[in-house]
């Protein structure tokens, strides 16, 4: 166990909890069936998840213990009620029937492996969800990257508030150029046990687990993280002059998670004492950091698919919009080679068209929000289209071209203006960038109790 200065530290200082952790035991389990990747992902394609549970069966699984968006957008409440009873009641039974084996005062070193040959590393811990705030125009510690979507945190809410057990698919990103945090760790991963070391279901790739507990090395962690906290450290780093307030950790997948957990947390809160709130186990969220330089880790764009839609419509609208904001928009057959400097450029494509829409001096930096800013207009005057957000140009290509739906083609972003716009700009719009493709996403592995 580490000693309680080094853990006051660890959260008064850089919001950090070294908690304990739930692994499966690997005697008892099948890892690749127990491995399931975040529940947001493949929301448009429910045959993924029909899928993965046709491969479950009936082993243990983290597919047992969280509820995929795929499924939420039925109409059928009493079924998703039963579903999220049905998760409290299976966390309860894996906990009953020892199934997890606990790794106290523990941070997890984690590698990832992807087909192709990249290779992301990372950090389990729990953060502080005390210096955490989602809303617009947050300052803290811990801070959203894209715009929160306030009516997706109910549903979630509703699974988490009866919960056991919490399993993350979080991500947090520090800005950490000089390798000073998780890369030392991983150049003594040696010196620590591995816990997990198996294949991922779907084109997954492999993951390997070190478990890190000794003190000098949490120690060695702290010292790192307080440096990239250190208000002069950051100051100097981004160029400040203005005494902003330090951003450690930005939310690179998993916001509207990390936000429930928030969302719960202030609830319990109320209804505790001073010292009961110290440390209760709701007041933190189990997290995978990763350095925002992690050669492994690519930035991808996040495209968009209406469904049931007039493509028409949408390009006159969209058209009309931008031309009346004065700025210069038109469509093209073809991609301009040499477009005006500034201008966003976007591909679309429906079940009988396909082209650019161009916008020149677009009031805003980054084509999503160019693109963002007329669906959400067009969502308001035709309740009955609907959008999803996917990975990869390949899915919207097969979807968008079918009959009522449309597909949008966005540009990556360079990941190394992440913080800066962020310090600078606040949140960026909703769903701008995807830490690689759907199948590359932290897959649910480790769990933590929360009550």
């Amino acid at each position: 166990m580490i000693n309680k200065w080094l853990a006051e530290k660890l959260k008064n200082d850089v919001g950090v909890s070294v908690a304990s952790v739930l692994l499966p035991d690997s005697h008892k389990v099948d890892m690749t069936k127990w491995a399931v990747v975040a529940c947001d992902q493949y929301t448009s394609e429910p045959g993924y998840w029909e899928e993965v549970r046709s491969f479950v069966g009936d082993s243990p699984s983290t597919l047992s213990l969280i509820f995929p968006e795929a499924y939420l957008e039925t109409d059928d409440e009493a079924g998703k009620e039963n579903c999220i009873r049905a998760i409290g009641a299976r966390m309860e039974e894996y906990l009953q029937s020892d199934l997890f084996v606990e790794l106290k005062d523990t941070v997890i070193l984690v590698e990832r492996h992807f087909p192709g040959g990249r290779t992301r590393c990372g950090l389990v811990l729990a953060v502080d969800l005390e210096r955490y705030d989602y809303s617009a125009g947050s300052r803290s510690l811990i801070r959203a990257t894209e715009g929160t979507i306030m009516e997706r945190i109910p549903p979630r809410i509703r699974i988490r508030e009866n919960a056991s057990l919490e399993l993350p698919h979080i991500m947090l990103l520090i800005d950490d150029r000089e390798e000073t945090v998780i890369e030392p760790l991983f150049a003594q991963k040696d010196r620590f046990s591995k816990v997990y070391d198996f294949e991922l279901m779907k084109n997954g790739g492999s993951v390997k687990g070190w478990a890190v507990s000794e003190e000098t090395s949490i120690e060695v962690l702290y010292n790192a993280l307080a440096k990239l906290a250190d208000p002069g450290h950051f100051m100097e780093k981004y160029n400040l002059t203005d005494g902003q307030d330090t951003l450690l950790f930005a939310v690179g997948d998993g916001n509207h998670s990390l936000a429930t957990a928030k969302a719960c947390w202030e609830k319990i809160k109320n209804s505790l004492t001073p010292e009961e709130r110290k440390n209760h186990p709701a007041r933190f969220a189990l997290v995978e950091v990763v350095n925002l330089h992690d050669k492994g880790l690519i930035f991808e764009p996040i495209h968009r698919l209406l469904f049931n839609a007039d493509a028409d419509r949408f390009i006159k609208g969209f058209l009309r919009h931008y031309n009346d904001l004065r700025c210069q928009a038109y469509t093209t057959l073809h991609k301009p080679e040499k477009p005006v400097s500034g201008s966003h450029v976007i591909g679309y494509i429906s079940e009988s068209q396909e082209g650019w829409l161009v916008v020149e001096k677009p009031a805003g930096n980054l084509d999503v929000s160019t693109l963002q800013g007329y669906i959400d207009i067009f969502l308001k005057e035709n309740p009955d289209t609907a959008v999803d957000y996917v990975h990869g140009s390949e899915v919207v290509e097969r979807i968008g071209r079918k009959k009522g739906n449309m597909g949008f083609f966005l540009s990556p972003m360079d990941k190394n203006e992440l913080f800066r716009t962020v310090i600078l700009e606040g949140a960026l719009p909703r769903k701008t960038f995807s830490m690689g493709e759907a199948h590359e996403k932290r897959f649910y592995l480790e769990a933590r109790r929360i009550r």
